[in-house]
């Protein structure tokens, strides 16, 4: 099962930086939507895949239960502020209403940022950290697992305190953690699986 899971990861992680990719290119209405939409699937993979990655390394019952719970905050802040961002603000926008940019998604400050923002480092970053404490296997594999997971940790919570409170282009060392740890992560377990 974790075979297929890593799978899956792989390919959201894929297909993310794809519709993104394709917005940045296009920069079109229908590119945005699509690159949002993948946004959302992808919080509920990512649960999904920390969920098989916290059995594989054996992180116990309690700490798994707080990946759950802080993976779950993540799902439903960023899921919140996306659909809102499709259904309401960019709807709003292309009726010509004028909505201040402290209400859109990619625009810093802003309420619809501040959510993702919290989703993605603050939560996501939890998740990871749950998944790699404690750090006590002797299995080599099960500590690399562990150490690439509090790394993708540091790098959301420090996206998500040097975006938040410093300087917005620190953001980016969140991606590096929840985009570039979690592929590596997956890519990892593929290989490790059965």
């Amino acid at each position: 099962m974790t075979k297929k899971i890593s799978l899956a990861g792989i390919i959201t992680c894929l297909l993310y930086y794809l519709s993104m990719a394709v917005f940045l290119v296009a920069k079109t209405d229908l590119a945005m939507t699509i690159w949002e939409i993948m946004t959302v699937i992808s919080g509920p993979v990512v649960l999904i895949v920390l969920i098989a990655l916290s059995e594989t390394v054996g992180t116990p019952p309690n700490y798994q239960k707080a990946m759950i719970a802080f993976m779950s905050c993540a799902c439903a802040l960023t899921g919140a502020a996306h659909i809102i961002n499709i259904t309401v603000t960019r709807a709003l926008i292309r009726e010509g209403i004028d909505v201040p940019s402290y209400f859109q998604i990619g625009r810093w400050p802003s309420v619809e940022m501040a959510a993702d923002y919290l989703a993605w480092g603050f939560f996501t970053g939890l998740a990871f950290l749950c998944v790699s404490l404690p750090y006590t296997s002797t299995e080599r594999s099960k500590q690399i697992l562990k150490l690439t997971s509090l790394i993708c940790s540091a790098l959301c919570i420090t996206g998500f305190i040097g975006g938040t409170f410093i300087n917005e282009y620190l953001w980016y060392f969140a991606p590096a953690g929840y985009g570039n740890g979690l592929l590596l992560l997956c890519i990892m377990m593929f290989k490790g699986s059965k």
